[in-house]
Parts: C-alpha cells; structure tokens; sequence
C-alpha cells in the first residue's frame, strides 16, 4: 500500500513537471527566449499561507540557515525541474524490485 501511494505521488508529480514545462515551452516560444517559471512564484500565486507555514516550519525545526541560503535558492529552480526530481525520488522509493532468486533458471 505505501509503494502504491509513492507510486501514485510520482505519476502526479510527474504530471505537474510535464504540464509546468509544457507552460514555460509556450512562455519561451512566444518570447522568443527561454522563459523559466520559478516554483516559488507558482507556490506564492497558488497558495502564500502553505508558504509562510513552510518558512515558519523550516526556521523553527531545522534552522534559519536552512531556509534562506538554502531552500530560497532551491525555490528559485524551474517548477518542472523540482517536480521531475521528486517524481523520480517517490518513483525510486516506491519502486518493486525483482526478485533475484531462481532467475539464473531463465536464461
């Protein structure tokens, strides 16, 4: 079930990444140069409260150092780049691998 669930996170994610790049493809071609959304626009348009949170989050658990150098600089990245990572991280977590024994017998 949780395979299933990583799985499932992956095709979503992946479609998000397929469906931000195809925006920023038609953003570009009609700019006539290349037109990359960052995810933290696509984060503050959607939803600025999940943001604070995040930011609030972030500073109180792990460190200040943590959000500004580090993740800022990450939400600065293309929105399909970061969702295409993920999508292959919950991909290879969720990932059934095959089973080693008796395979020799098949060749």
């Amino acid at each position: 079930m949780v395979r299933f669930m990583f799985r499932a996170l992956a095709v979503a994610a992946l479609a998000l990444a397929v469906i931000f790049a195809v925006l920023d493809a038609a953003r570009s071609i009609g700019a006539s140069k290349f037109i990359a959304t960052p995810f933290v626009d696509i984060w503050t348009s959607a939803s600025p409260q999940t943001l604070a949170d995040a930011k609030a989050l972030t500073t109180h658990y792990i460190s200040a150092l943590a959000w500004d150098p580090v993740l800022v600089w990450m939400l600065d990245w293309p929105a399909w780049l970061i969702l295409g990572v993920l999508a292959l991280i919950f991909y290879a977590v969720g990932h059934r691998r095959e089973r080693g024994f008796g395979r020799f017998a098949a060749n």
